[in-house]
């Protein structure tokens, strides 16, 4: 009665300033200077959706998914195939993710029916502090210095997690899936013009001189677009990882070559060692696994807080009837506050749970998010949420941590002939990671997650840095299933902490909007990170107007997510959507 009531009062209000979105994408978007992002927005192309009967891969560039296509059509498994794509999407997409950063992953065994979801996080230096982004003096250090530092530099974990990914669900040989990335290292690859564009306002990788040598011509311009970009350095270091597994990466030169760099970085050295990077583990997670209508949804558990939080919004928004009202202000208006109040506990309580306790079945509990549910107002904004109230070990009470992740990532979606699935998200932070280049890749920046702060009202924060420790990431790759246990949907995006937005915007879209995968990722995107409701420009007036009536404080900015979405269809067929806000295509037999 309650939710009929609910949806009986928001329609009697929205009728007024309601306003159905329109099937086309919005124009195109200019690449976002104003806005600060160091990964910006460079356009789009329109895309149509694809599809096929057996396999499938959508990520970033058409070279890697040209890879994990071979490696599929040669037997390979999904994880297979998703090994063959990170390493190319390290050459032709160095901005976005690679093997001097991490991952998530979520892996589904059909047969078995079985979800597993592996954390390859970076970690954080055994001697890493609260102090460590501090100067000389004490003060903090800016976020926007700290960033191109060897002190923002964590082990990385991608390479970890791809061998385990191999060891528990691959097929082919190991030194196999290497091939497609050696052979366009060494034969070279045409220089994009999203790369093209993103090198041009990325000053900071001539002040090195590996970077300088490899993004820029003698001249000290961008490299051009079309431009033949060869990489012996990283061809070598594949063909070491090829032959010796993990131990080629985690011991040895490139280990030695790592720290070395790091710790001899200027003006901020880091404090990164080779037993750090020797003592790197993959952890393998429970799923986050909640039911939203007749479908289940799964992602990743802490430290990553998309899980939780795509969770929460979901489940709050189960007692609004979201298919009635279709892509109205007034769905959107219940996804902006369901997102506040989903960041107000993100902010508070998501860390690496070794160091600080998650409440998460707590902040699932069907209940709690029906109370949280009830307390949006069908006809009227409410303003920045707080956090919910969950008893937690003494002393350990989390305050509310600063920390700024950047929309600098990439996500990969695949299904393979037998039904196994893989949803991963990968990524170095920022736009070219931390700049600094070691064996032809760049290494990561992922300790600035940590919240910069190790203190606030409250307690002490969650996220803070300690040695070891893995930062907070909001990166959420997502499956969804049927009611009786089958994939029916695989989805993640890159975008800072906007990825959780993206993807329960994705989630909404296709199973409440039943739009398909690729209008799915051709929607405008509103949300809110617990601030003002953020609505991508381009996205219709009268959109705005309608939030900005119900007293929604509407800010605009250019987006760059890139959701890539597969989607089971009811005949069994596969259903491919590439982002066509970056380069990424959908392709599958």
């Amino acid at each position: 009665m309650r939710r009929a009531a609910a949806s009986r009062a928001a329609l009697a209000v929205m009728m007024l300033t309601l306003v159905v979105l329109r099937e086309t994408a919005p124009p195109v978007l200019a690449q976002a200077k104003a806005d600060g992002a160091p990964e910006p927005a460079t356009g789009r192309t329109a895309k149509k959706p694809v599809y096929a009967s057996r396999f499938m891969v959508v990520a970033a560039n058409p070279h890697a998914v040209r890879a994990g296509l071979e490696i599929l059509r040669g037997g390979g498994s999904a994880a297979d195939a998703v090994i063959a794509v990170q390493l190319v999407l390290n050459l032709v997409e160095p901005q976005s993710s690679g093997i001097g950063g991490g991952a998530f992953a979520l892996y589904w065994h059909a047969r078995s029916r079985k979800l597993v979801t592996y954390d390859g996080r970076e970690t954080a230096p055994q001697a890493a502090t609260d102090d460590l982004f501090r100067d000389g003096t004490g003060k903090l250090l800016p976020y926007r210095t700290a960033v191109r530092t060897g002190r923002a530099v964590g082990v990385p974990g991608t390479v970890a997690l791809l061998w385990r990914l191999h060891k528990t669900h691959g097929r082919l040989p190991w030194v196999r899936l290497f091939q497609p990335a050696i052979r366009l290292a060494e034969q070279g690859f045409k220089v994009s013009p999203r790369l093209h564009g993103l090198l041009r306002d990325a000053f900071f990788l001539r002040r090195r001189a590996a970077t300088r040598a490899y993004f820029f011509t003698a001249a000290g311009q961008p490299l051009p677009v079309g431009f033949l970009r060869n990489n012996p350095a990283f061809a070598a270091t594949l063909r070491l990882i090829a032959k010796q597994g993990p131990n080629g990466f985690y011991r040895g030169g490139v280990a030695r070559d790592i720290a070395a760099a790091v710790r001899a970085a200027q003006p901020w050295p880091g404090v990164l060692t080779e037993a750090d990077i020797a003592r790197y583990a993959v952890v393998a997670r429970r799923p986050v696994c909640a039911p939203y209508r007749r479908w289940r949804v799964c992602g990743m558990g802490p430290p990553s807080s998309g899980g939780l939080a795509v969770a929460q919004i979901l489940g709050q928004l189960a007692r609004f009837d979201l298919g009635k009202l279709r892509r109205q202000a007034a769905s959107y208006h219940f996804l902006i506050e369901a997102s506040r109040r989903a960041f107000a506990d993100r902010n508070r309580y998501v860390a690496d749970p070794k160091f600080a306790p998650v409440p998460v079945r707590r902040m699932l509990d069907p209940a709690y998010l029906r109370r949280r549910a009830r307390s949006i107002d069908p006809a009227r904004a409410g303003g920045r949420a707080t956090p919910g109230r969950f008893p937690v070990k003494k002393g350990a009470l989390p305050g509310r941590g600063r920390s700024l992740e950047i929309p600098a990532t990439s996500h990969i979606s695949i299904v393979d002939g037998d039904g196994n699935g893989i949803s991963m998200t990968t990524t170095i932070e920022a736009g070219f990671g931390s700049g600094i280049m070691v064996r032809g890749f760049l290494l990561n920046n992922e300790l600035t997650d940590f919240s910069f702060r190790a203190a606030r009202a409250g307690g002490p924060v969650a996220n803070r840095v300690e040695g070891g420790k893995r930062p907070r990431s909001s990166m959420a790759p997502t499956m969804v299933f049927d009611q009786k246990g089958r994939l029916v949907m695989v989805t993640g995006s890159p975008g800072g902490s906007r990825i959780i937005g993206y993807v329960a915007g994705s989630i909404i879209a296709v199973l409440d909007w039943k739009l398909n995968a690729q209008a799915a990722t051709d929607l405008p995107r509103v949300l809110s990170r617990n601030g003002p409701a953020e609505v991508e420009k381009g996205a219709p007036t009268a959109l705005i107007e309608a939030l900005r009536a119900l007293g929604h404080k509407v800010r605009l900015a250019r987006m760059t997510s890139g959701l890539h979405i597969i989607r089971r269809l009811p005949d069994g067929r596969l259903e491919g959507g590439a982002d066509p806000r970056r380069e990424g295509i959908a392709l599958g037999d």
